[in-house]
């Protein structure tokens, strides 16, 4: 994983709502990206449908959520119709951002592992854990 303090790298990518540009959020957002190892499987539904729920808390405190694996954004957007996720899941098929991020592939399976990472608004990593941390957690690094 990357460091707490470390800059975080800048990414464009495809996503359920369209181009996401890390940059474009630098100096005005926090971020939260959510690296989860598939669509449709029990535990990542969970962690989804979990973020999904807490989203207004997230967005008053001006934070932006992503999550990120390497499905298809077709995967994807059938993923979010599902549960009804409106932030954006981003495709990441060559795994460029998972390599940006530091985050290992699972015992050398397509999937990779499970960490969470929040973003400051000066684009430097505030937090890096693997699992599934909860929401308050998650925004208490940002108080």
């Amino acid at each position: 994983m990357l460091p707490v303090g470390a800059i975080a790298p800048l990414f464009t990518a495809e996503s359920t709502c369209g181009e996401v540009r890390l940059a474009d959020y630098i100096g005005k957002k926090n971020v939260v990206l959510i690296f989860y190892p598939r669509d449709h499987t029990p535990v990542c539904t969970k962690q989804l449908c979990t973020v999904q729920a807490d989203l207004q808390q997230f967005e008053q405190s001006d934070t932006a959520v992503f999550g990120v694996n390497p499905g298809s954004l077709e995967t994807h957007q059938g993923f979010a119709a599902r549960y009804s996720f409106t932030f954006p899941l981003i495709a990441d098929r060559e795994g460029a951002i998972r390599k940006l991020y530091d985050v290992p592939k699972m015992l050398g399976l397509i999937a990779q592992q499970r960490i969470v990472y929040v973003i400051d608004k000066a684009g430097k990593i505030a937090f890096a854990q693997k699992g599934s941390p909860a929401t308050q957690t998650l925004l208490g690094v940002l108080r």
